[in-house]
């Protein structure tokens, strides 16, 4: 009596993901985010679009917005317009006001400096020989 062979499966958690997935696909409105110990960077590949109609935003102190607008259109672009938006909460610890943006070969990138808070320092030289106690504790 024979047996029927046992179905063929492939065990996926075995199978590297380069081979599960051949082609590297990233979404259209990807944004890559990147944390140093200074500052938190964005960047995103945006081609085809014009430094003019890029925006980058803070809302409420709170929120990063990096979108497209789009221009006038002056009736000979047959291109379709490309839109982008993309909307981010920021760490609570960031300078908002230090908040600087390039575009380059289509790649914006978008760097929120850390709020780096320093402690306070005193200076041996300036503090007196004897304290005077001016309250005793209860």
């Amino acid at each position: 009596m024979e047996f029927p062979a046992p179905p063929h499966y492939l065990p996926w958690h075995l199978v590297p993901s380069n081979l599960l997935f051949p082609y590297k696909f990233t979404p259209e409105n990807y944004v890559h985010w990147t944390e140093t110990p200074q500052s938190h960077i964005f960047s995103a590949d945006i081609p085809g679009v014009r430094k003019e109609e890029l925006r980058v935003e803070v809302e409420d102190s709170s929120y990063l917005i990096i979108r497209t607008e789009a221009a006038a259109m002056d009736g000979e672009s047959t291109e379709p317009v490309r839109k982008f938006k993309r909307k981010f909460r920021l760490p609570g610890r960031v300078d908002v006001d230090g908040i600087s943006a390039a575009y380059e070969n289509g790649v914006i990138t978008v760097t929120v400096p850390r709020l780096i808070r320093r402690g306070f320092y005193i200076d041996p030289a300036t503090v007196p020989e004897r304290l005077d106690v001016l309250a005793r504790a209860a």
